[in-house]
């Protein structure tokens, strides 16, 4: 088996492939988990570094280099923000979300006014509901940013800028529904 080439064994893996073309799917911003999971169980059980243990020290370095690739398309795919930000880096306009900040000041303002809720939940009268409250905020401003994603994207290079635009304002929110979740958490927990 070790002087058989590498890529002879990966089912097809190709590290120069994109995403959507590693899971067979079209490229897009709809992308269900359940339908691609059944190909990342494949892609697992063949790049899996274990089948590759006959192939010495370089082989296991190239299995745990796919497998790597694969996680990471399936982890990228799964993810609202990723996904965005991954449709406009094969699309020739990548974004920085952690550099690039720039937004408009009505955004800024909503996204202070929930942030500000969010640090007043524990002195609520009912935290629970405080922060369930603030939750459901940020899921309904992060549904209507993937909305607005997906509009924007599909216009094409008009609509480039401002999906890159969306996309920046879907980090801010995705960052303040996961401290809302872990304030949840903790005051579920206490």
């Amino acid at each position: 088996m070790s002087d058989i080439p590498f890529s002879d064994h990966t089912g097809g893996v190709d590290l120069r492939s994109n995403y959507f073309e590693l899971f067979g799917i079209p490229v897009g911003y709809d992308v269900e988990r359940s339908a691609i999971q059944p190909r990342y169980l494949e892609l697992q059980r063949v790049v899996h570094p274990d089948r590759f243990a006959g192939l010495g020290e370089r082989g296991q370095r190239l299995a745990i280099q796919y497998a790597a690739f694969v996680n990471e398309a399936f982890d990228t795919l799964c993810s609202p923000l990723k996904r965005a930000l991954y449709l406009l880096e094969v699309s020739g306009h990548p974004v920085d979300v952690e550099r690039n900040t720039v937004m408009d000041a009505a955004f800024l303002m909503e996204q202070m006014s929930l942030r500000e809720e969010l640090s007043e939940v524990r002195d609520s009268a009912d935290p629970e509901a405080a922060v369930e409250s603030v939750r459901e905020n940020a899921e309904a401003m992060m549904d209507a940013l993937k909305d607005e994603f997906v509009r924007l994207w599909q216009e094409g290079e008009t609509g480039y800028e401002q999906a890159a635009d969306c996309a920046r304002k879907m980090h801010f929110a995705e960052k303040l529904l996961d401290e809302a979740e872990q304030l949840e958490e903790e005051i579920l927990d206490s």
